[in-house]
């Protein structure tokens, strides 16, 4: 398992030395030797007279008994001395008897250096580390320079046995203590110096120095302490103290020394002056602080002491004893163990803050303080206006809120403002120590500043103080501010009192406002002057949100605005008082009649909006609108809408045209284009609801001359949203019904050149065959007579909605579509409409040839007739008969015109006069059968059966066409 080991003796007992660690071996050689488990004499732990047979160890303690050939029993103890070195932040020890470990304190590594031999002696500095072994000195070093490098590596081998107490290791040197004699050597081996001391050395350290020439602290027995560089043989004495030395350190800039008696007390000297500085009792070891010139730590009677400068010292619980003391960390030795102790530095900066020492306690908070303390040392190093410190301290917690104030501190102190109470206030201020930098402003004579910091912290009462003597400007700012307040915080009756106090009318009228308070709004605009029109202005606009127009117009009239006012009427909608004004003032006529009208049109009130637009004198606007919802109800087959929407159009060109004569020829252009497009949609809507819906409210004989009418009508164009096919499905469909076959043939073969929906498809399909097994003629009981010239007119006419013969227009039903027994005649040129009117109403009497001729029979059930027997012939002499001959053969229509006399002839029920407005002509028309009633729609002037118009006006409370 191991190497094997020659021992010069014969073994007779061998036992374990507590865990297994070492061995204990004794025999012939008369004594018990410690061995490590590797076999490795450590030393002897006794010798005898004669052979030991026998060695026991105590379980898990240090005593060991043996056993000899004469029959002595011995009792040892064995103790283990501590065997290390440290060196500001190194640390080696031994391990196991034989190895080394170096232990950096900061970075917690470690490293073993193993050694086959007992370890006696570690020394270690900076780069150096020496091991002496029973028979030589091993000198290491780092492979690097760098701080934290823990590989080392043997520089030099001093093969030789040492007799020491103490060993030390410089850069070049090793220096052996023996009692009183200290010697200093090369690494060769070659002594170079030796120094003889009074008494026994107690205590040696190297405290630095350049390489080859550093110092020495040295304690002896008798109190006195030397500083010896190892270049030098002289030593210097320090100080020469009573007591023995123990312990010692120096300070890092080497003015300070500190000294552990053996009666446990601590002492620190001043090394120029030799004076005792202090003492402090219960001292086992010191060190000073490396990093911090005034502070020192001493361990003792289970207690840390940490002490900075003069100050009492600040305990706390640590067993061991102190070795070092770097920045925040306390290395201390317990027992075998090395540790850094973290201490915060908190104690000692509050010592240094008590006494306003701020540089000081700055340099001891660098090594190590909490958040809070350096909180605490920037606000009491602000409070001190010592600006630099608290700049680090704020700098070092990241407060941004009080580095702009030290910053602004210092502009202010660039630009010569030195006023350090003014600053105070401006800390407390920032520290809420509202009331203290309250009086420093007073104390300072900025009581402005007071006023205005209370002012922000809504502390009104506070902020009343410091008012000046009756200054109205920061009285107001007061008050306004307070008012501002009463707003944030939800008190806004509060707020709109203090803003008027404050003349803020603009506020106060907001809040009130917002918050719908009409009467609070009606008492600021009834207390406000006249010339402030802004605000009145607002007051208005919140009565109008809040709608309570009376309000609002009292404003606007308190104001003068008649402008507003107008606007105020027409937003909700009174227009009457609108109205009223416009005529007191007729610059505002546009603005109230055209949204008057928009509004009519929008509530579909087209007459009245007409006449308001017409009284805007916006006819052109009124046209537009009218177009617009015209071509929106053709876009959703509202037909029956666009054909009045048409109507209402045309009856606006017409308008136009009576004012504007420039635009005449146009208007009257565009009457009569609307006017047909009206009796187009008018028609087609019924046949729209034919083929649309499931049932027909129409008599077959109706549709039948509706879509006639139709398909005539569109002979040049089809307007938009009229579907030809829809035409001629109806019409083919009640030609067959009714018994006119060539004409639905006809409208079959015209669908065949058509994009027909597929929902018709099959049924245009199967009607087309259909028609075929039918005779190929029309019913005569169908066919339309012409009432001027009884000439009977096909079906299906090339020429549209006139007779073939005579070429005069018919005159059709508004609801049936039949041909009405009208014939249109005109007046000679130079009679007036008002003159033929006048000799129409005259009805002077006709006379027959022969009176009395006839006779009525009047029984229950059948009125007759009944001419006597010696008449012939009945002759009228009806002048207007004479009238309706023409031309037979011609081409041109030949219309029929009359003079004074036939219009005196004339009967005035028998009679229609459309009278049109100018510049349009009046139409006269003359029933031919007087007995069968006709009715004209006074609007429209559409012509209708008067039993079918009665019956119409039942249904729909007005004309179907103008909706009268």
């Amino acid at each position: 398992i191991g190497k094997d080991r020659v021992l010069n003796f014969d073994p007779c007992c061998i036992s374990y030395f507590t865990k297994g660690e070492y061995l204990l071996l004794g025999g012939s050689d008369r004594q018990v030797s410690l061995f490590t488990r590797d076999g490795v004499r450590l030393g002897t732990v006794g010798e005898q007279s004669s052979w030991v047979w026998t060695c026991k160890v105590k379980p898990d303690s240090n005593y060991v008994v043996i056993g000899c050939q004469d029959g002595t029993i011995s009792f040892y103890q064995l103790i283990f001395s501590t065997v290390h070195g440290l060196y500001k932040d190194r640390y080696a020890y031994r391990d196991s008897m034989t190895d080394v470990i170096v232990q950096h304190l900061i970075t917690e590594q470690k490293v073993r250096i193993k050694g086959r031999e007992l370890v006696k002696k570690i020394a270690i500095y900076k780069n150096r580390l020496a091991i002496q072994m029973p028979e030589k000195i091993l000198i290491y070093e780092l492979y690097t320079d760098d701080s934290a490098d823990m590989y080392y590596r043997v520089k030099e081998k001093i093969i030789k046995k040492f007799e020491c107490n103490l060993l030390v290791v410089c850069s070049d040197h090793i220096i052996l203590c023996q009692e009183k004699r200290l010697q200093c050597l090369s690494f060769s081996g070659v002594k170079e110096r030796e120094w003889l001391m009074e008494s026994l050395i107690r205590y040696i350290k190297v405290i630095g120095g350049p390489p080859g020439r550093e110092g020495l602290l040295v304690g002896l027995k008798n109190g006195q302490i030397l500083k010896i560089f190892v270049d030098n043989a002289l030593a210097i004495v320090l100080l020469k103290q009573a007591t023995a030395v123990r312990c010692l350190d120096m300070s890092a800039s080497r003015s300070k020394l500190a000294v552990v008696d053996e009666n446990d007390t601590c002492l620190v000297y001043d090394i120029h002056t030799k004076e005792l500085l202090f003492q402090e009792p219960n001292a086992n070891s010191v060190a000073w602080n490396t990093q911090c010139e005034d502070m020192l730590c001493f361990s003792g009677g289970g207690y840390l002491n940490i002490k900075a400068s003069n100050f009492p010292v600040h305990q706390q619980k640590l067993q061991g004893f102190v070795v070092g003391y770097n920045g925040s960390k306390i290395f201390c030795l317990h027992v075998f163990s090395m540790s850094a102790v973290e201490v915060p530095q908190s104690a000692p900066m509050y010592q240094y803050l008590e006494r306003k020492m701020f540089k000081e306690a700055y340099q001891i908070a660098c090594l190590g303080v909490t958040d809070a303390d350096w909180r605490e040392l920037a606000m009491e190093a602000l409070e001190g206006l010592e600006f630099e410190t608290a700049k680090k301290a704020f700098t070092r917690v990241r407060d941004l809120r009080y580095l702009e104030l030290i910053s602004s501190i210092e502009d202010r102190k660039k630009h010569g403002e030195n006023n350090q109470e003014l600053f105070l206030a401006d800390v407390y201020a920032y520290q809420g120590k509202f009331h203290e930098a309250a009086k420093l402003y007073k104390r300072s004579g900025h009581e402005n500043l007071a006023l205005e910091m209370y002012s922000d912290l809504r502390m009104f009462e506070h902020a009343k103080e410091f008012l000046g003597s009756g200054d109205p400007k920061d009285t107001k700012m007061l008050i306004k501010k307070q008012a501002d307040w009463a707003k944030d915080i939800n008190e806004p009756k509060a707020a709109v009192e203090m803003y008027l106090s404050a003349g803020e009318h603009m506020k106060a009228i907001e809040i009130s406002g917002n918050h719908g308070w009409v009467d609070m709004l009606i008492e600021i605009a009834r207390k406000l002057d006249k010339a402030e029109r802004e605000p009145l202005a607002k007051c208005a606009f919140y009565f109008k949100q809040l709608d309570n127009p009376g309000y609002a117009a009292e404003t606007y009239m308190k104001v003068g605005d008649l402008k507003a006012l107008v606007q105020l009427h027409v937003e909700t909608h009174r227009w009457e008082e609108a109205f009223a004004l416009s005529e007191k003032h007729p610059e505002f006529k546009d603005e109230v009649y055209v949204p008057y009208a928009q509004w009519l049109a929008e509530s579909d009130r087209f007459e009245e909006a007409q006449k308001a637009f017409h009284k805007a004198g916006r006819q052109g606007e009124a046209v537009r609108v009218l177009e617009q919802l015209t071509h929106n109800a053709v876009l959703e087959s509202r037909f029956n809408d666009a054909a009045y929407y048409y109507w209402m159009l045309s009856m606006q060109c017409l308008d136009i045209a009576q004012e504007s004569e420039g635009q005449q020829t146009e208007m009257l252009q565009k009457f009569h284009h609307f006017q047909h497009l009206a009796e187009v949609y008018h028609v087609y809507h019924f046949i729209q609801r034919y083929t649309e819906e499931p049932f027909s409210f129409h008599l077959p004989e109706t549709l039948f001359n509706i879509s006639r009418f139709l398909l005539h009508s569109l002979t040049k164009e089809t307007p938009l949203g009229i579907s030809k096919v829809n035409t001629l499905l109806a019409l083919a469909k009640q030609s067959k019904a009714l018994g006119a076959y060539k004409l639905a043939r006809h409208a079959y073969d015209k669908l065949q050149g058509l994009q027909i929906p597929d929902r018709f498809q099959k049924s245009v399909e199967l009607g087309s065959l259909t028609i075929r097994s039918k005779p190929f003629h029309d019913s005569e009981e169908l066919v339309p007579l012409c009432y001027r010239c009884s000439t009977n007119n096909p079906l299906l006419n090339n020429l549209g909605n006139v007779c073939i013969n005579c070429r005069q227009p018919f005159v059709f039903s508004a609801s049936s579509y039949e041909v009405l027994h009208l014939v249109e005649f005109y007046l000679e040129d130079g009679i007036t409409d008002e003159e033929a009117v006048a000799l129409i109403d005259l009805e002077a009497p006709r006379v027959s040839k022969r009176e009395n001729k006839w006779q009525e029979m009047v029984t229950d059930h059948v009125q007759s007739l009944k001419l006597d027997d010696s008449t012939d012939v009945i002759e009228d002499d009806d002048p207007f008969t004479a009238k309706l001959s023409f031309e037979q053969g011609g081409s041109e229509f030949v219309p029929v015109v009359v003079s004074r006399a036939v219009l005196r002839a004339m009967s005035r029920r028998d009679v229609l006069v459309k009278r049109w407005p100018r510049p349009l002509r009046w139409q006269y028309y003359r029933s031919l059968l007087p007995d069968a009633s006709i009715t004209m729609c006074p609007s429209c002037f559409q012509m209708f059966h008067t039993e079918d118009y009665e019956l119409l006006i039942l249904q729909h409370n007005c004309c179907p066409f103008c909706r009268r």
